[in-house]
């Protein structure tokens, strides 16, 4: 154990992991060349960004590039959303097949309308019985796959939401009917449906969640974590048995290291500007042999426009990403600054 107790390998069903920090699945961010940088950066475990059940049950070619493996990741899980236990039950069985990841998580918390509009997302913690044959799917389809290789039966976890809205709080229900599935961990984000990532999580449902889950599965954290700070009082105000980072670590993978330091030492070093402009060239060369440079350097816009926030001439550095096309240009713009 650590000095603060909080820091510490955490177990989900078979799967033991050495650490309890998290990337959390991010529509748009979370591919390989960003968990891979996470990881570099001290993510104990990341999860790919959420994956559609039905597109994979159909064979999408371009759905399947989302469940690649990092190079630097001996551990990973893939997050799949789909509200239709026979499509999932499929997806399952391809991505434990084609992907091989350790763990399977089930996204029951997405409150994009278009995803809420399948049965998927949100809708699966507003209906904890859709939520239950979807999980159960899911673990059906892991053990049939295990006992067809002799392999150990990859865990299914969950992710949900608070609730669908400030009258129908549901995660309690949610929760427990995932559990009651197969589910071998749950991760809320403490924010309703409705809320969409507006105003602010209600970490005393957190709380709640762990004290009745306690000893029966773990119970990860999601939602307003921007700092290493922020991590610190989730654990200290939920007793959560791990934090995932979403949005505060975009642009920003040092929070994992950061986070880490203040857990075990009780402080921790600001990054320099130096590092972070070199870190996010480094993501990009991962990124463009991922998807090619002119993909790669479109996508990067948005998130050297994150690695940049808080330094000096950011605003002018911004002006510049946000037209680079290549290579060469990010070259151009951050040539003697890294």
């Amino acid at each position: 154990m650590t000095p603060s107790g909080f820091y510490h390998p955490v177990t989900v069903g078979n799967l033991t992991i050495d650490g309890n920090l998290f990337l959390a699945p991010v529509a748009g961010y979370s591919d390989c060349a960003f968990r891979s940088i996470c990881r570099d950066c001290g993510a104990d475990f990341a999860y790919t960004e959420m994956v559609s059940a039905e597109a994979l049950s159909r064979g999408s070619d371009k759905t399947a590039s989302l469940i690649h493996r990092a190079h630097n990741e001996n551990k990973f899980a893939v997050q799949l959303f789909g509200g239709v236990p026979e499509s999932m039950e499929a997806a399952v069985q391809k991505v434990l097949s084609d992907a091989g990841p350790e763990l399977l998580d089930i996204n029951a918390g997405c409150p994009v309308p278009k995803i809420v509009k399948s049965g998927a997302g949100s809708a699966l913690t507003k209906e904890p019985a859709k939520l239950a044959a979807v999980v159960e799917a899911a673990v059906k389809a892991a053990e049939t796959f295990a006992a067809r290789n002799g392999t150990a039966v990859v865990p299914v976890t969950v992710k949900i939401r608070s609730g669908w809205d400030s009258n129908t709080i549901t995660y309690r229900e949610a929760a427990q009917a995932a559990v009651d599935a197969g589910a071998k961990a749950v991760t809320m984000h403490a924010r309703t449906k409705a809320q969409g990532y507006e105003g602010k999580a209600d970490w005393t449902l957190l709380a709640d969640l762990k004290s009745r889950l306690s000893g029966i599965v773990p119970v990860f954290g999601s939602g307003d974590v921007f700092s290493p700070e922020d991590a610190l009082r989730m654990f200290e105000e939920t007793g959560v048995d791990g934090v995932m980072f979403a949005r505060g670590a975009m642009g920003n993978p040092f929070i994992f290291t950061r986070t880490k330091a203040l857990l075990t030492t009780g402080s921790y070093e600001e990054t320099a500007s130096n590092v972070r402009f070199a870190t996010g060239m480094h993501e990009l060369d991962l990124l463009i042999a991922e998807k090619g440079e002119e993909v790669a350097c479109r996508e990067m816009r948005k998130r050297f426009c994150c690695y940049t926030k808080g330094s000096n001439g950011g605003a002018e550095l911004r002006r510049k990403i946000v037209a680079a096309c290549t290579l060469e240009d990010y070259r151009q713009i951050f040539d003697g600054l890294y």
